[in-house]
């Protein structure tokens, strides 16, 4: 059945407004269902394009409408508009009965019409000794009578579908991803400083006043090969004594290691008195208000022991943190080939007994 004689049958029977779109389909009535976008023997003068049955339905709908009226209806409702040349075409064929459309040639297969025959059954299976070239034949002449119904252009077309949230969507995603970039790790996640804590790692030097109940922080290195580590800080700290971290972990018989240790420095710059240190080797455990008491670090001479420090490498670090590095002093230049780079204090340690001002 072809869908512009229906429409033309509609309009002569004054029923143009049983005529419905419901989503991708024209519905006349109870009668027929037909897609929107199928092509009709309607075409345009100009390009000599099909229009879809949704521009004939409508312009047959609104041709009452001023063209320019007409037009900007067709676009509000995403519907293809026709063109002021064809429209007169169109509608004398749809009031007069004009056949210069090709309208008796069915642009759909008879499937959409309710009250068509049922597709004829399948051919039977081909018997031994039946010609091959006879069931080529009807599958050809099966194939001439197809019609298409969808093209690509017809697939991607998203009428009343709007992509403006999932767009939004993704920019919010991306506007957190780039907030949490710079997240200060902690024990259990990454978390945002605080306001005092961000102004401390910013500048150091004014917020890191001693006393008044702020206690510095100095990071050590947890792994056992280097020379300061939490077991001997305290004796090198306080009494300027260098003991092997081996030896000080025998002296504790066993005992589980320290999370923090505690000294007190009685002579440091800027200080009018004692000030008490904490002294901890476990970096990822600090949280954001942690990191902007952290006033030294004994390094090891390896860029990995900054991975996930809340600052911008180690340029960064040592403008904000004192660094030190302590050696042998027969150690071999290359010991400290990598730290020589960096804006740290080396300290030679030459037997048990060195002398260095902290601070």
């Amino acid at each position: 059945m072809d869908p512009l004689a229906v429409l033309r049958d509609y309009a002569a029977r004054g029923d143009l407004d049983k005529i419905i779109f419901n989503g991708d389909d024209v519905l006349f009535g109870d009668d027929y269902t037909f897609p929107a976008n199928v092509p009709t023997a309607f075409t345009s003068k100009q390009s000599g394009r099909p229009y879809p049955l949704s521009a004939a339905v409508f312009l047959a709908q609104h041709n009452d409408l001023k063209h320019t009226d007409f037009l900007q209806a067709a676009r509000l409702r995403r519907i293809p508009p026709v063109s002021l040349p064809d429209r007169k075409t169109f509608l004398d064929f749809l009031h007069f009965g004009d056949s210069s459309l090709p309208s008796a040639e069915p642009l759909l297969p008879s499937s959409f019409a309710q009250d068509a025959h049922p597709p004829p059954p399948p051919p039977p299976p081909e018997e031994e000794g039946e010609d091959p070239d006879a069931d080529e034949a009807s599958t050809a002449h099966v194939r001439a009578l197809e019609r298409p119904l969808k093209d690509r252009n017809a697939v991607l077309d998203a009428r009343g579908r709007d992509f403006l949230a999932i767009y939004h969507a993704a920019l919010r995603r991306e506007e957190d991803r780039l907030r949490n970039k710079d997240a200060v790790p902690s024990a259990t996640g990454r978390h945002e400083p605080s306001a005092t804590a961000a102004a401390a790692l910013a500048n150091p030097k004014l917020d890191k006043s001693l006393g008044d109940g702020f206690v510095p922080i100095i990071l050590v290195p947890s792994a056992s090969q280097t020379l300061i580590t939490i077991y001997n800080v305290k004796d090198f700290l306080e009494d300027f004594v260098f003991v092997p971290s081996d030896e000080k972990m025998r002296a504790m018989k066993g005992s589980p290691k320290p999370e923090c240790v505690t000294l007190q420095k009685k002579h440091v710059r800027g200080a009018g008195g004692p000030v008490a240190f904490e002294v901890r080797d476990k970096p990822a455990s600090l949280k954001a208000d942690d990191w902007a008491r952290v006033v030294a670090v004994f390094v090891l001479g390896k860029e990995w022991q900054f991975k996930d420090w809340p600052f911008k490498g180690h340029v960064d670090i040592f403008n904000k943190v004192i660094g030190f590095f302590v050696r042998f002093e027969d150690d071999s230049v290359d010991s400290a080939k990598v730290v020589k780079q960096w804006n740290v204090k080396i300290i030679s340690v030459s037997g048990r007994n060195f002398s260095y001002s902290f601070g």
